[in-house]
């Protein structure tokens, strides 16, 4: 392997979608991730199916498309963490690991003895990530989290939806889970952090850490500026649909054929927009002039352009403004996004080989690095494909592994 984590050995406890997220984020930079799994079972996406990957006849291979996303590079070893030869064996990866990565409830660990005090006994430079609803403190530590709950309690569902008032208002969570994706990201983040400070002044010459990251903390702090409107305003933000809170124009409009985005972020691209759809003197007109008045007026100015942008197709409104340096765009759907002559340009839609399905499709990796690229090494695992060979990299002879079999415990 060549990544740039290459020589970063990741023991990866966590299921679902946070934790795999991080752990693939490493494994396309090069790191080795073996996903210790519950045998029979597996991580529980396994089975959040339809749809499930097909094999070379069209039959479903129990494969689900939901684990398929996010455990690509990754090595799956089927281990009973509740039996001690299981936690045996967990401990001796952990030994030589660089990273452990759970998710946990708080305390859920320690009476197998692989809480971070028990491992960082073992190896005191080990990075160990704990993800969890809540994390590891205050009133709410011990609930479980899971992203819809969040998207909820964070804030994020209270701007999103259709404004009150309106046909279909009400609060709206995201299409995807993006509360788990982005703590995810937050994870691979501070991982990486927490591995230069302990390599700081050569490989593996400090300590390692405990990384404690709570999915309702990068809720939170993913408000972004939305929070920040409350934090200096005082007065709670409302839902706005597709409209900006600070932008204007900054929104979906009808067209002729559908709909487009105007996304305009200055009152030079206002001016050009107003140019291209034949009303110049709106852009002169002070209560459009500015972003700040346009913001103000957006009861006035918004009906106008909508009374406009009716009068042309999308791909017609589309050639006009790209032509003139106006942000715009179509909205997509998947079939549409993965036919988009840049999306397609850019490999975004990628094929590994698969033991069960001939071809496991995947979303390529956003990584462009020039030195060190993401490689596509390894389809996500079956459950249990890699469990033979690493106990054989950990001294088990063959019988200890028959032994281990037939008592279940791998």
């Amino acid at each position: 392997m060549s990544g740039a984590l290459a020589h970063l050995k990741v023991l990866d406890l966590s299921r679902v979608l946070a934790g795999p997220w991080a752990s693939q984020l490493l494994a396309d930079l090069g790191a080795e991730v073996i996903k210790v799994e519950k045998p029979g079972s597996g991580d529980d996406t396994r089975h959040w199916g339809p749809p499930w990957l097909a094999d070379g006849d069209g039959q479903a291979t129990g494969e689900a498309a939901y684990y398929l996303c996010t455990n690509r590079n990754k090595r799956s070893l089927t281990v009973d963490i509740t039996r001690p030869e299981g936690q045996a064996i967990v401990r001796d990866l952990a030994r030589d690991a660089d990273v452990v990565l759970e998710n946990f409830k708080v305390g859920g660990l320690a009476p197998y003895g692989l809480d971070y005090a028990s491992l960082r006994a073992l190896n005191p430079q080990l990075v160990y990530c704990s993800i969890t609803g809540f994390g590891q403190d205050g009133p709410y530590a011990a609930r479980a989290g899971y992203d819809f709950l969040i998207q909820g309690m964070g804030g994020l569902m209270s701007l999103t939806g259709v404004p009150e008032g309106e046909p279909g208002a009400g609060p709206q969570k995201v299409g995807v889970a993006l509360t788990d994706i982005l703590t995810g990201l937050y994870a691979g983040n501070a991982i990486l952090a927490a591995l230069a400070h302990r390599d700081r002044d050569g490989f593996r010459s400090g300590e390692g850490q405990h990384i404690d990251l709570a999915l309702l903390d990068v809720q939170v702090a993913c408000l972004a500026n939305q929070a920040m409107n409350y934090l200096v305003a005082g007065t709670a933000p409302r839902r706005m649909g597709n409209a900006h809170p600070n932008i204007v124009p900054y929104q979906d409009f009808p067209t002729a054929d559908g709909d487009m985005i105007l996304a305009i972020g200055n009152d030079g691209q206002f001016a050009r927009f107003c140019a291209v759809a034949g009303h110049p003197e709106w852009a002169a007109d002070a209560r459009f002039a500015t972003n700040a008045a346009r913001v103000a007026q957006r009861a006035a100015l918004i009906p106008l352009l909508r009374q406009t942008t009716v009068m042309r197709t999308t791909a017609a409104w589309i050639a006009a403004l790209e032509a003139e340096a106006v942000p715009c765009g179509p909205i997509n759907d998947l079939a549409a996004v993965f036919a988009d002559p840049q999306v397609i340009a850019r490999g975004l839609h990628v094929g590994m080989p698969h033991p069960l399905g001939g071809v496991a499709p995947q979303v390529a990796s956003p990584m462009r690095l020039s030195e060190t690229p993401v490689e596509y090494r390894r389809a996500p695992p079956t459950l249990g494909q890699d469990t033979a060979a690493v106990l054989r990299e950990l001294g088990y002879g063959e019988r200890e592994i028959d032994d281990l079999r037939q008592k279940g415990i791998v």
